[in-house]
């Protein structure tokens, strides 16, 4: 099965100021979450965060990360953050 990813504009914001081979990463990992956005695998650092409702995820990009949520077949990316912010604050 394969997922749309919905992206918002805070994320579209942040991402346009990244580097352009930072953003071309970015936009790898997210084409290799439409195919299974749940299931960690090499080079795709996954993972449920805890005592979360919805249920949110975590993909781990070098210093970056997303925090997205499932819908049926839709990933939607609710923030994009650097590794030294904490979870906590953004969720």
């Amino acid at each position: 099965m394969t997922y749309t990813v919905l992206v918002s504009r805070t994320f579209q914001k942040s991402f346009h100021t990244l580097p352009k081979n930072t953003q071309n990463n970015v936009k790898n990992h997210l084409k290799e979450l439409q195919k299974d956005p749940i299931t960690p695998r090499p080079q795709y650092d996954i993972r449920l965060l805890q005592n979360t409702y919805p249920k949110k995820y975590r993909l781990q990009i070098g210093e970056y990360r997303i925090i997205y949520t499932l819908d049926k077949k839709n990933i939607k990316i609710i923030e994009f953050i650097k590794r030294e912010i904490r979870y906590s604050r953004s969720l």
